[in-house]
């Protein structure tokens, strides 16, 4: 089997993983459930070591949304740069993270919270950054080379149910007619479907952390509540309003809202009617200060919302048979765990997994959860704590928070210890490797090697 690669590229980090002269592709089809940043990423590298991907979406389109994600740590980068996209990653930053300011009811500054705990090294809108995966799957990685085989795109459906045979993985779709995939994996989110289908009840991996999330654009007729990027704060209450600036010239766009609130209760709501979030939301901040009952107010004038627990999810096994989770579906973090990089580098290392494996998933899948799942973990640490940092239960805890933040050297520190759990992890470079087994005799391999 021919692999391509990209001239020019490092050389193998460690030991070599060859397996052999391929002389035979593989050929082997993949179904992925999802197309937001895991799903893309992950079809990009399949097509590119020679496995045919289909990628199925719920939504009817390439998701929008204007809010931030980011990247951090000399591993994501590396594996966007390698991908060949952090060029337009970088050409589409936001310019970094926005500083907050944390304000009383009176509006007067009490905290501030510097811009690099959000911005990382390379901050972009999700839905730019799920349309640059999403186009870059299917172009080649530079004009000397063309992907072997670009994946398909299907929009507007849903996997309905799963049944593993010996040689594939029987699928039926909500809206199109059923196939059968060699593999298939989940890369559908916190709510996951396909970890639903093939492992087990959502509450049986998802733990709830105690504190709801909510995200929403400002309509037009918020005039400038959003004209400075400030949070006021109540115990077991954030609301938070501002400005992306590669926003403003966006029709219409006045800013947007981020809000955090405490509830020991799962606020159980069908994440596709919004008139029941919207009154969760009302509820959580009833009587709150500042200008909150305006900011509430405008939940009347919108039409998207993203509302969700803060949560965690552990799932024991991130394979069972044929197929296996990637990203938030195996090891989410809602906030505060850098989920976007974690499922950057989760596809890179499934995908060159399957290719070392030359397609043999019991195999690939082993190494990719054994390669994975240390930093992951210590990414999910990160977001443990993110609710109780934004909206402390009590006053005290408040006031602590805003001391340490007024604190230079507690800043520091705080910044270091993400900088610590991004750097974790030193991805092999798996394109290089990849290329090597088309030629290389076998002799065996090395995991990734994890800090």
């Amino acid at each position: 089997m021919t692999y391509e690669t990209t001239t020019g590229r490092e050389g193998t980090d460690g030991p070599g993983r060859a397996r052999g002269r391929r002389t035979t592709p593989p050929q082997r089809t993949v179904l992925i459930s999802g197309a937001s940043v895991a799903g893309p990423a992950l079809a990009y590298w399949l097509g590119r070591y020679g496995f045919r991907s289909t990628v199925i979406e719920v939504a009817p389109a390439l998701r929008g949304g204007g809010f931030a994600v980011d990247f951090r740590g000399a591993a994501q980068l590396t594996v966007l740069k390698r991908m060949g996209v952090l060029a337009d990653i970088t050409s589409h930053s936001t310019g970094g993270g926005t500083p907050l300011t944390f304000i009383d009811g009176q509006g007067r500054p009490i905290a501030a919270l510097p811009a690099e705990f959000a911005g990382g090294e390379v901050e972009i809108l999700r839905s730019d950054l799920s349309r640059i995966l999403h186009r870059h799957s299917l172009s080649p990685l530079d004009p000397s080379h063309t992907l072997g085989n670009p994946p398909e795109y299907l929009f507007g459906d849903s996997v309905s149910s799963l049944t593993q045979t010996t040689d594939g993985v029987q699928v039926t779709f909500e809206r199109g007619a059923s196939r059968t995939f060699d593999l298939v994996i989940g890369a559908d989110g916190l709510h996951s479907t396909v970890r639903r289908l093939a492992f087990g009840s959502e509450t049986d991996f998802v733990r709830h952390l105690g504190y709801y999330v909510a995200a929403w654009d400002l309509p037009e007729g918020a005039g400038d509540l959003g004209a400075r990027p400030v949070g006021y704060g109540e115990p077991g209450r954030l609301a938070t309003v501002g400005r992306t600036h590669r926003r403003t010239e966006e029709p219409g766009y006045t800013g947007e809202s981020f809000c955090v609130f405490a509830s020991e209760e799962e606020l159980l709501h069908d994440r596709r009617d919004l008139r029941p979030q919207k009154q969760a939301i009302a509820r959580a901040y009833a009587g709150a200060g500042w200008r909150t009952p305006e900011l509430i107010d405008t939940l009347g004038a919108v039409g998207d919302l993203y509302f969700d627990s803060i949560s965690r999810v552990d799932v024991p096994h991130w394979s069972t048979g044929r197929i296996a989770l990637l990203g938030d579906a195996a090891y989410g973090a809602t906030v505060g765990g850098m989920g976007t990089g974690a499922a950057i580098i989760g596809a890179y290392v499934l995908a060159g997994e399957l290719a070392l494996a030359e397609g043999d998933h019991r195999t690939a899948f082993a190494r990719y959860e054994h390669a994975l799942r240390p930093y992951v973990t210590r990414c999910q640490e990160g977001g443990r704590g993110a609710g109780e940092f934004l909206a402390p239960v009590t006053q005290e805890a408040m006031d602590a928070r805003n001391a340490a933040l007024n604190t230079p050297a507690a800043v520091a520190a705080m910044l270091q210890q993400g900088h610590d759990i991004s750097a974790a992890i030193t991805p092999e470079d798996y394109p290089s490797l990849v290329a090597a087994a088309a030629t290389a005799p076998a002799n065996g391999g090395s995991p990734i090697r994890t800090g």
